[in-house]
């Protein structure tokens, strides 16, 4: 082997050496931070409990309340809700770990659209969860609640709840996701903007079809889902025309400076 291909072959070691390097400590400040926030979470985990369980028991019939149906459930439940609650809160840390690695890597046309999409994902995903427990549990309760046969005492397992409530606020996150996934459909150019508007019929179906794998089944809990994805993808063609709008021009302008600056 040529004295060039040993200097390439440890310069490709050395670089390689250096991005695992920079994964672990990034990894290792995640979860560092993770385990800071997780503290109070824990220590008011029932206190977490009884707020996010709140939407349900304020439309309880009178005298009836949640169960446990397991020794320790008392116990594991608010403690698994404490840690759901800790990377809830450390998501914005945790992105910007992710940012910071991967942006280097970048060129600058790039980090200047990454960036806002990065976090209005994550204000678009804090906004699904919060229309989902402000919005959509009072009334999916509500008509739950009322939909009990007579006979019946609702008597509604902490545990089963929380997988429930943890799954909607999972889903109404994502579906809040829409311009987003939206938007970089059209920056990849795997469908231009036109196209996202010709078909907003096949797509307000498909919509529907999702929110009702997404929900309870409910027509109540279908709709609350499905109207503001829809809305949401209709914000993000808009966002799209106006974001692309002269997206050629500036890559190029910005290539052309990161060649003279190198």
């Amino acid at each position: 082997m040529t004295e060039g291909g040993d200097s390439q072959e440890k310069l490709v070691e050395g670089t390689l050496l250096s991005h695992l390097i920079e994964l672990r400590n990034r990894l290792l400040r995640s979860f560092i931070a993770t385990g800071i926030v997780s503290i109070p979470c824990l220590y008011f985990a029932n206190d977490l409990f009884a707020w996010i369980t709140l939407p349900l028991r304020q439309r309880l019939p009178e005298g009836a309340s949640m169960i446990a149906t397991s020794v320790v459930a008392p116990f594991m439940t608010p403690f698994k809700l404490g840690l759901m609650a800790a990377v809830f809160f450390a998501m914005p840390y945790l992105l910007y770990q992710l940012w910071a690695f991967v942006a280097p890597g970048l060129y600058r046309h790039e980090r200047r659209f990454a960036l806002p999409l990065l976090v209005s994902s994550v204000l678009l995903f804090y906004s699904g969860a919060a229309f989902a427990y402000f919005v959509v549990f009072p009334v999916m309760f509500q008509f739950f609640v009322s939909t009990t046969p007579a006979g019946v005492a609702m008597m509604t397992d902490m545990s089963q709840y929380l997988d429930f409530v943890m799954l909607l606020f999972f889903a109404f996150g994502l579906a809040f996701e829409i311009p987003i996934a939206t938007v970089l459909l059209a920056k990849t150019g795997l469908v231009s903007v036109e196209a996202l508007g010709a078909r907003r019929g096949m797509v307000l179906l498909g919509i529907f079809i999702v929110a009702a794998f997404l929900t309870p089944p409910d027509p109540v809990s279908q709709t609350l889902m499905a109207i503001p994805m829809y809305l949401l993808y209709e914000g993000g063609i808009l966002l799209a025309r106006l974001l692309l709008r002269n997206a050629p021009v500036r890559v190029v302008e910005d290539e052309e400076s990161d060649a003279q600056s190198t």
